[in-house]
């Protein structure tokens, strides 16, 4: 069988031109009539703020917006299809969970099964911290599949931004932030548009730290306790560095309070109010140090730690010396880890880079929640981080920008836990920007009521994307990772060859075969937890007596070769030699 795959043309236009062309066009309308649809907009906004009354009310319309706004797009952004590295071996943690296992034995002939982000040995599971991959298997179990728990917990993280700006910001703007949150995020971006982030579940977690302290201060009442623990524990599910980053500026303002409040109930009642709290994170730890007991050999040792070791060269923090190289048996990932991962250590841990990339990596992260159309309101940041009201979200920002200034990489899933606090410093100077009057004209006013229009404008064109010839491609990844408008709706070519193998009767072993100048990030080999049950087998490559070996332990399987490089024939029958075919009658 020869199979071919073809890949839709990418559009000429850029939604981020389209954007910003309409942002400045906003801006200029704003400064020449700022009273423009003055009585649309008032009456838009009554009845906005009527539900922004209602607080409970406003936080679960936040949430089932992110959902069923989702579910609403399905037929022109159907479910997302896993197609990079980093999908794969999540969704292998969520396999395993699924079927109520931590982890996987090492398979017996795993050097074919060798890849990216995935540990072999001292078993077979994904290099990544748990919460995404309990996150997907909770989707799997309950719905089909694993993508509808990265849709539940959506919707849990719009509505928890709702909740949290709440007891920091006027209930309007809480509401304005939960919907952004819908819009910007939840709706487009690869946080819920792929498998390969913890940016949904890590946003989720830091926006239960942030708006429980608050009302911990205020009240001290056991259940905002209870709910600052869980957001702990699953931050340190998900992204426990970054969590610790916010949990730092939480623990010295809860320290502070303890140690000069009057109005803390006494000892007894605190310690009865607290301790659910320290339950949730006892228990966190234990079931985190099982996990890694099971999974990597010792309680101590976290994810990432074993696969780094293995593989790596390049260390996460710019004071860190490069590793010696491995000898690795598969010239792709020696190609990523030497080539790919290197090079950007290598411009971060230079004089004159760290700058420069620094600064990259800052705009990487602000663009992705801020987009274009919500670049103006920053413009009044000199004077919303002076807010008293604010001013614990913006020390924690500080104290982000310091962690990530010495990580080495930074992809904006890596500042999900602080994803609250970008919003309500930039709502905060959205309200400063509201009441601006340069020669007492409501040019403020009007560029806010106009920014906010073209997130829901850009909203319901990204539905068109591709209709409108601005597609956003799947290749290269940087493309949508940098952008909230995420990835749109592809098959890969490795989906399309696995669809076609689906037909055919019996098991399926496949060896890909990649070109000298394949891109590492276009993976192949990946498969679920159960190998030797599986319907495809996904191989390496390797020589040829290797393979014969690995043709012979699959006997009872259809062996092929992929060629995910050749413009031709991406799947042909294995060439076998006699001896094997007869062999393995």
């Amino acid at each position: 069988m020869v199979m071919t795959v073809s890949t839709s043309p990418e559009g000429n236009l850029s939604l981020m031109v389209l954007e910003a062309s309409l942002t400045a066009l906003a801006v200029a309308l704003s400064f020449a009539w700022p009273r423009l649809c003055d009585g649309w907009y008032r009456r838009a906004e009554r009845v906005f703020c009527r539900l922004a009354a209602k607080r409970a009310l406003s936080v679960a319309a936040v949430g089932l917006s992110a959902v069923l706004l989702r579910l609403a797009i399905l037929p022109l952004h159907p479910v997302p299809l896993p197609s990079v590295i980093d999908d794969f071996s999540n969704l292998l943690a969520a396999d395993t969970f699924a079927h109520g296992h931590l982890t996987n034995p090492t398979p017996a002939m795993w050097v074919h099964f060798e890849t990216i982000h995935v540990d072999m040995k001292p078993t077979y599971t994904s290099m990544y911290f748990p919460a995404q991959g309990l996150m997907m298997a909770g989707g799997t179990v309950l719905f089909g599949h694993p993508w509808f728990g990265i849709l539940a917990f959506s919707g849990l993280m719009c509505g928890a931004i709702c909740w949290t700006l709440q007891a920091w910001l006027p209930p309007s703007w809480a509401l304005l932030g939960g919907f952004l949150a819908v819009l910007r995020i939840s709706l487009f971006s690869y946080w819920t548009n792929t498998y390969h982030t913890a940016g949904v579940i890590a946003a989720l977690g830091g926006a239960l730290v942030l708006g429980s302290l608050p009302r911990v201060t205020g009240a001290a009442r056991s259940r905002d306790m209870f709910v600052m623990a869980v957001g702990v524990v699953i931050l340190v599910l998900s992204r426990p560095y970054e969590g610790m980053l916010l949990c730092l500026p939480v623990a010295a303002v809860l320290g502070r309070w303890l140690w000069t409040s009057k109005r803390l109930p006494g000892a007894p009642t605190l310690v009865r109010r607290v301790l659910p709290a320290v339950l949730v994170l006892v228990l966190g730890g234990l079931w985190l140090g099982h996990y890694d007991k099971e999974a990597f050999g010792s309680p101590l040792t976290l994810p990432y730690s074993v696969n780094r070791a293995t593989y790596a060269l390049a260390p996460y923090y710019v004071w860190q010396k490069q590793r010696p190289a491995p000898a690795y048996r598969h010239e792709e990932m020696r190609r990523f880890y030497e080539v790919d991962e290197l090079h950007d250590y290598e411009r971060v841990h230079s004089i004159s880079g760290f700058p420069k990339m620094t600064l990259i990596k800052a705009i990487r992260g602000i663009y992705f929640f801020s987009g274009v159309a919500l670049v103006p309101p920053l413009f009044m940041l000199p004077w919303a981080l002076g807010d008293r009201r604010i001013r614990l979200l913006v020390a924690g920002l500080c104290v982000l920008a310091i962690g990530m200034a010495v990580e080495v990489y930074l992809f904006p899933h890596y500042l999900a836990p602080f994803t609250v606090a970008f919003y309500a410093v930039g709502l905060q100077a959205m309200r400063h920007l509201r009441v601006w009057r340069p020669g007492g004209k409501d040019t403020g006013l009007a560029i806010v009521r106009a920014v906010v229009t073209i997130c829901v404008l850009m909203a319901g064109l990204r539905l068109f994307d591709r209709q409108l010839g601005c597609p956003v491609p799947g290749r290269p990844v940087s493309t949508w990772i940098c952008n909230w408008f995420g990835p749109d709706h592809f098959e890969p070519e490795r989906k399309s060859v696995e669809r076609e193998l689906e037909k055919h009767p019996g098991g399926q072993l496949v060896i890909v075969r990649y070109a000298s100048a394949h891109d590492p990030i276009d993976e192949w080999v990946f498969n679920d937890a159960d190998i030797d049950g599986s319907k495809i087998i996904w191989a390496r490559d390797m020589d040829e007596a290797s393979n014969r070996d690995l043709i012979r332990h699959y006997s009872d399987r259809k062996a092929w070769l992929a060629r995910p490089d050749s413009d031709t024939a991406k799947l042909t029958p294995y060439p076998l030699p006699e001896q094997v075919t007869t062999a393995s009658r």
